[in-house]
């Protein structure tokens, strides 16, 4: 969940007016991003921006760690392992009300990536009612669960009739390909590779929940409220070169599936290049075209927050605010557009 640079001169004049001039790399400040998952295609931008320069042009030495899902994530930032990572929103909620200090300052995905993958033969999940009584490949690490089961809640369907096994996420699709597992929980991403995990002996079934109502911010660019404190000019940059990044993989999938793989060989190039394509309908909509990538609204953020309340609920926690799930005025002055 992709054009050439036809405005190369007056992009390039864009940036330079709006970052400081490439730094040396002993001035360069060592970042870490911790990504949202094991690395995969859908990742390719952020390793544009990298090969590109852009986060250098910020004064930052970037590099990339895997995740785990959302609990990793925030995890990683809170323990000083990472300075940026990549939360999802209505994870965050749940992180919030346990006493998370991470706040996202941009959102990636603007609309929900979670996909519910099953065969047919076998449980073919095609709509919403087939999700009661579902065995479910999942993980502790991700909050994922919670949300599918608040989305059967609002649909008037029993959560408490799935049952979530854990799996280790290099695993669930193997698991799921050997029959071992009726269906497994990804972001939507995942259906290139498995289907070349497959080769044709199954079909497979995608189930998305936002083609049947849901409607969510998902990832977000996130940080821990004392970094954003300490560091924002660090922050403001980092969002930049990342969006430059985002920019031209979208223009120029192909050589962004070739830097990607340059950097991570194991990873299929044409695997990547599916990947990007079907990135774009979560990370290009009409906010993204008219305000930038990265944009985000109060009133949406409010709905994440008001589905897992009624839907899913904070535990023994105190439900968050709205607004301490973001920090606003670091997204780039000069918008970067599709």
């Amino acid at each position: 969940m992709l054009k050439s640079f036809a405005v190369a001169i007056g992009l390039v004049a864009t940036f330079v007016s709006h970052a400081p001039a490439a730094q040396a790399q002993s001035q360069l400040t060592d970042v870490t991003l911790a990504l949202d998952f094991v690395i995969l295609g859908r990742h390719a931008p952020w390793y544009v921006a990298q090969a590109k320069g852009y986060y250098k042009d910020e004064g930052l030495n970037t590099k990339f760690i895997a995740g785990r899902g959302t609990g990793h994530v925030i995890a990683s930032l809170e323990g000083g392992v990472a300075q940026f990572g990549l939360p999802d929103v209505p994870g965050l909620v749940l992180g919030r009300a346990k006493g998370s200090k991470v706040k996202v300052v941009a959102i990636v995905y603007q609309r929900s990536p979670y996909a519910v993958f099953s065969l047919d033969p076998g449980a073919n999940v095609t709509k919403p009612e087939n999700l009661v009584g579902l065995e479910l490949g999942s993980g502790p690490e991700t909050f994922v669960p919670q949300v599918i089961q608040g989305f059967m809640k609002q649909r008037g369907l029993d959560p408490k009739t799935v049952k979530f096994t854990n799996i280790a996420p290099t695993s669930r699709v193997a698991m799921l390909v050997a029959g071992k597992v009726p269906a497994i929980h990804l972001f939507t991403l995942s259906e290139p590779g498995i289907r070349k995990a497959l080769a044709g002996k199954a079909k497979l079934r995608v189930f998305v929940p936002a083609d049947h109502g849901l409607e969510l911010y998902s990832l977000g660019i996130g940080v821990t409220e004392d970094y954003l404190q300490k560091n924002p000019q660090h922050v403001r940059g980092f969002v930049r070169a990342s969006f430059r990044g985002w920019q031209y993989a979208m223009r120029n999938p192909e050589e962004a599936a070739e830097i990607q793989h340059k950097a991570v060989p194991a990873l299929d190039k044409g695997v990547i290049l599916e990947e990007l394509k079907l990135i774009r309908s979560l990370v290009v909509v009409p906010d993204t075209l008219a305000n930038g990538y990265g944009w985000f609204g109060d009133a949406k953020m409010k709905n994440v927050v008001d589905f897992i309340v009624a839907n899913v609920g904070v535990g023994d926690g105190a439900a968050p605010r709205a607004e301490d799930l973001y920090a606003k005025g670091f997204l780039p002055q000069q918008p970067i557009k599709p």
